[in-house]
């Protein structure tokens, strides 16, 4: 897997988030299995899922956004550039996580 996009990393130390090397890998049955919920970016990321096995039989992948009340994808900078309006979308939806 690849590190962090070195634009995502500028955006980051904008905001003086930390963070560290991370190397990404693909979901498995087994991280299924263990996790409570998984959250996903995007529509993609649900397609993907499917496309590889994962059967959310359990109803446990839940789009990022739907913390906020919204079904939508996170803003994707890959086309646009725009990695401030994804760092707000992400920064919006985290603090749910922990209520």
């Amino acid at each position: 897997g690849n590190d962090m996009y070195p634009p995502a990393k500028r955006c980051l130390r904008a905001h003086g988030v930390p963070f560290a090397h991370r190397q990404a890998r693909q979901v498995t049955q087994a991280d299924y299995d263990h996790y409570d919920r998984i959250f996903v970016m995007d529509r993609n990321n649900l397609r993907w899922l499917r496309m590889i096995g994962i059967d959310d039989r359990c109803h446990k992948v839940r789009l990022l956004m739907s913390l906020v009340g919204e079904e939508r994808d996170v803003a994707d900078p890959w086309y646009t550039g725009d990695f401030e309006r994804t760092y707000d979308d992400i920064a919006r939806a985290l603090p749910m996580l922990l209520r």
